[in-house]
């Protein structure tokens, strides 16, 4: 990336501003996880759903934690692989329940032997560290920006004769932050996807006018948000039919439908009615013949006929939104200085739903659904986060150091932070926020220029979210 004198001065003047406070940070601790009485239950669904609603969101439930397996005897939760990141989506969602993001103890060192299989842990999978899927920045000298899938089914008991290998994802780095290893490999965590159908109930037009709100602020701090279009606009969009996408790392996705056909055969490698064609074709490798290998049933009963893909769905959207903890006079001056000092600007505290249903009656919006208040703390655009965090990888106009603004609601209760999972601290990830060329540069130095009281009341307003 090309800088200008004006921004190496710049750049100079904040990593001597970071300097100055080192000793106050010091005195700043991120408190850690917050636990919840809740979090060991169940997952909740959102509140005032109908029976039938309900119904969907349980079905949904099983099929979301189900393990796969290549081949089934009974038909069912078959098509695993030839390549994939995990057997069951619950796995990669289960902190601080099922619908989160990675847990404590990383799922996937036991995924990689489950039946047999011989595969090698890759470096960046780590015990204590989070799951992550891994993407190659250049193929054959071209840009690649793909998923490469951590695990093949070879050695199976349930694999037949299937004998492909894993890609090679060395030299090895530090496993626990995926830092200092090849380069050419990056890295995303899952993200969680509670309380996404509420995300996904946000009209375009309420983006928009938030995009659009408190100009002169967001310009006196360097933040425009990203005119990511391929249809016009000013914002990302679908490719598809020019609407705002949202979903995703850098917004990539239109849809939760479109999410989780896209999961269930990028990660789990089961194709579907929306990717009905196998990733990985050698013919050894094929043991369900039949693509795809989720499909529409004629079970009886409603939820039944759904493809597992549809219940995904219809489960994440159904979820509930992230719960709070209840504000205390530390959490409450946090927020006022999480306002003040411009964080408010890119993680917007709430949108709202317009009229929307869920499942059921097309003709009457969903109670839990219509013109509901989301405080995600999220603008759901993408920005320009600078050289410390970019990936090198573009999806869409999103370009190699762009990504959605994440939502913060939840953050309380995650393990892990930013796109690759490198950081377990709050106030490292907020220094992570700041290098050449991002745009919350001005909002981390109004952060780094708070007394350590001040900052320790919006690093606790944070993990009260």
């Amino acid at each position: 990336m090309h800088m200008n004198s004006a921004t190496v001065h710049a750049f100079t003047a904040l990593l001597l501003g970071l300097s100055v406070h080192c000793n106050l940070l010091a005195q700043v601790r991120d408190p850690g996880v917050r636990h919840a009485s809740t979090d060991d239950g169940p997952p909740p669904h959102l509140s005032g759903l109908t029976a039938d609603e309900v119904n969907f969101f349980q079905d949904g439930l099983v099929r979301f934690s189900a393990v796969k397996v290549v081949v089934s005897p009974t038909g069912e939760d078959g098509g695993l692989g030839p390549r994939f990141n995990s057997n069951q989506c619950s796995s990669c969602h289960v902190q601080p329940f099922i619908g989160g993001s990675s847990p404590a103890v990383n799922p996937l060192l036991a995924v990689a032997n489950t039946d047999g299989a011989t595969n090698q842990v890759p470096w960046f999978i780590v015990k204590n560290g989070p799951i992550r899927e891994a993407r190659f920045v250049f193929s054959h000298g071209r840009p690649d920006g793909g998923v490469h899938d951590l695990f093949v089914i070879t050695g199976r008991s349930d694999a037949g004769n299937c004998s492909i290998s894993q890609p090679d994802f060395g030299p090895a780095g530090d496993g626990l932050s995926g830092r200092g290893g090849n380069p050419n490999v990056v890295f995303r965590i899952p993200t969680p996807v509670l309380g996404v159908g509420l995300i996904e109930a946000i009209p375009d037009y309420t983006i928009l006018a938030n995009a659009q709100a408190n100009a002169a602020a967001k310009s006196a701090v360097g933040i425009g948000g990203h005119p990511n279009a391929h249809l016009g606009g000013n914002v990302n969009r679908s490719a598809n039919d020019g609407t705002i996408t949202r979903f995703g790392w850098k917004a990539q996705n239109k849809s939760l439908l479109l999410f989780s056909g896209e999961a269930y055969n990028v990660e789990m490698g089961i194709s579907n009615p929306l990717f009905p064609q196998e990733r990985e074709e050698a013919a050894d490798c094929l043991a369900n013949t039949l693509t795809p290998n989720d499909t529409n049933t004629f079970a009886a009963g409603s939820t039944g006929a759904l493809s597992d893909m549809e219940a995904f769905a219809d489960f994440m959207r159904m979820l509930a939104a992230p719960a709070p903890a209840q504000p205390t006079t530390s959490t409450q001056h946090g927020s006022a200085l999480f306002n003040s000092v411009g964080c408010a600007l890119c993680h917007t505290p709430v949108l709202t739903t317009g009229r929307a249903v869920a499942d059921g009656n097309e003709d009457t919006p969903s109670a839990s659904y219509s013109n509901q208040p989301v405080r995600l703390f999220s603008d759901l655009l993408v920005h320009h986060m600078g050289v410390r965090l970019a990936d090198g990888i573009t999806q869409g106009a999103a370009g190699p150091d762009e990504f959605r603004t994440a939502p913060l609601w939840g953050v309380g209760q995650r393990i892990f932070f930013l796109h690759d999972g490198r950081r377990s601290d709050l106030i490292e990830a907020i220094r992570d926020h700041a290098s050449p060329g991002s745009e919350a540069n001005q909002v981390v130095r109004n952060f780094q220029t708070l007394g350590a009281a001040d900052q320790q009341d919006l690093i606790n307003f944070l993990r009260s979210l």
